[in-house]
């Protein structure tokens, strides 16, 4: 089995990629697993709303926004759940942050990396993890995508593609999950520490076109994803409030 322990091993200097790609494919047929039976793969309950199955469609992909704190968010749940996850071309991703999210480090490959190699490493992962990311270095071909696009769905592998600003969207995308209007919480006029952020995430697949968005804080105040609660409407008069209510609450009516 291969996990965090092969991280240095799997960003190899640019002379023996392609032997360390072919050492990875050697791991990796040890690991040999069955195609996923599971129709979904799961995600955290601050999300399931996002997706009308409330879940990630397994043997497609996805575009998602390049944020290390979303990529962690979506992986955390299936890793919580036993399966392994893989990261492809993200070097700046934090292994203290993915623990702080829940990801169970000894089930996560990273490969920080790979080059122009990366659509060989996501090949080679795609036959037996089951959720990867990936934030390609180059321009696949057409051809190339549409081999790994039926490896997907052979092998029931879910793909999350990080797109790159600027570049084209990604074929035979099933939908995209988007970050934006991050807002930081924690430092006032030139004292604090940023404690929580709280982020917009919208989606958006080929069978459900109408976008749904989720206000979450990424990351909330313990590193992980944490929904937003609804805030309180007040009550407008107190003879709205019922006779039956409690004093607590004509009270809190009262101070409005």
């Amino acid at each position: 089995m291969i996990g965090l322990d092969a991280v240095a091993s799997l960003a190899p200097a640019s002379d023996s990629r392609a032997g360390e790609v072919l050492r990875l494919r050697r791991e990796i047929s040890r690991m040999q697993r069955r195609r996923s039976e599971h129709a979904l793969i799961p995600l955290d309950p601050a999300f399931a709303s996002l997706l009308p199955e409330e879940g990630l469609q397994t043997g497609t992909s996805y575009t998602v926004s390049p944020s290390p704190s979303l990529v962690l968010a979506l992986l955390s749940t299936a890793s919580r759940k036993g399966h392994w996850c893989a990261v492809v071309g993200m070097p700046t991703l934090g292994v203290e942050a993915a623990a702080a999210f829940g990801i169970d480090l000894a089930r996560l490959i990273l490969v920080p990396d790979p080059g122009e190699r990366w659509l060989a490493a996501t090949s080679a992962l795609a036959e037996v993890v089951p959720l990867i990311v990936v934030a390609p270095g180059t321009r696949a071909r057409d051809a190339d995508v549409s081999r790994l696009s039926a490896r997907l769905r052979d092998r029931g592998c879910t793909l999350l593609v990080a797109e790159t600003p600027g570049a084209a969207r990604w074929p035979q995308s099933e939908g995209t999950i988007r970050l934006h209007d991050p807002h930081w919480h924690g430092l006032g006029a030139g004292w604090g520490l940023l404690s929580d952020c709280t982020v917009t995430i919208t989606a958006q697949t080929r069978h459900s076109p109408r976008p749904s968005s989720v206000r979450v804080q990424l990351p909330g105040g313990h590193g992980a994803v944490e929904a937003v609660a609804t805030e309180l409407t007040a009550l407008s008069p107190l003879a709205a409030v019922p006779d039956a209510a409690p004093p607590e609450l004509l009270r809190w009516a009262e101070a409005g």
